[in-house]
């Protein structure tokens, strides 16, 4: 195994355990998933516990793959410890932009490592732009393709308002990965000027239809 894998699947590992304790507790998922209301009384460790449950197998199997294909290309660039930044920066990122859109929506839950895992996510195109991914595992198509498009879905998922999955912290993980990258390499600015220009583009829209009431 590569080494550059071991702590990415430590973190799969501890998602995957996690959420199937939820899958078969309701109990437990009730009191670690992110609910504004139990976090307004004072239980924080929702905002970062939330973030190992899942809603279903699917949603920890999609989550997980993406963390699997582009955590290693982090820790290969950064090292593990910037990966821990971009992952644990990524996911209170989320959490602190959801508890901020939903501050006053007491009954709002939300779960899923998708704040962390999309931070990873774009840390890893702005580093190795060219990267493809297979979708479905046939489709080959580039990897700045698939991070906006997972965040033109969120923007969907924020104002469809249909299911348990925490849509808001999408952003919250991918502003901070994109940052915490770009600070760490600045150069990619100059380098790399047009992806960071086309990640920026569904950043730049969640706030502007937020401005506008739109969301």
């Amino acid at each position: 195994m590569d080494t550059n894998t071991y702590l990415p699947i430590l973190i799969i590992i501890a998602n995957a355990l996690i959420s199937y304790k939820g899958f078969n507790d309701i109990l437990f998922f009730r009191k670690y998933e992110f609910h504004i209301g139990s976090i307004r009384a004072g239980e924080q460790y929702r905002m970062i516990s939330s973030a190992f449950l899942h809603g279903d197998m699917t949603h920890l199997v999609f989550n997980m793959l993406t963390l699997y294909f582009f955590g290693p290309v982090v820790v290969a660039y950064l090292g593990i410890l910037s990966f821990l930044l971009i992952y644990f920066g990524s996911l209170i990122a989320g959490s602190l932009l959801t508890l901020y859109f939903h501050k006053n929506d007491y009954s709002y839950r939300a779960i899923g490592a998708s704040g962390a895992v999309i931070g990873v996510l774009y840390a890893a195109i702005l580093l190795e732009p060219d990267m493809t991914l297979y979708l479905f595992f046939a489709l080959p198509i580039p990897a700045y393709i698939f991070g906006i498009g997972y965040l033109l879905y969120s923007i969907y998922g924020m104002r469809a308002k249909s299911d348990n999955i925490g849509h808001t912290a999408h952003f919250g993980g991918a502003i901070a990965g994109y940052l915490i990258t770009l600070a760490g390499k600045p150069e990619m600015i100059y380098d790399n000027t047009l992806m960071v220009i086309l990640l920026a583009i569904p950043i730049v829209l969640l706030f502007i239809l937020n401005r506008s009431g739109k969301l």
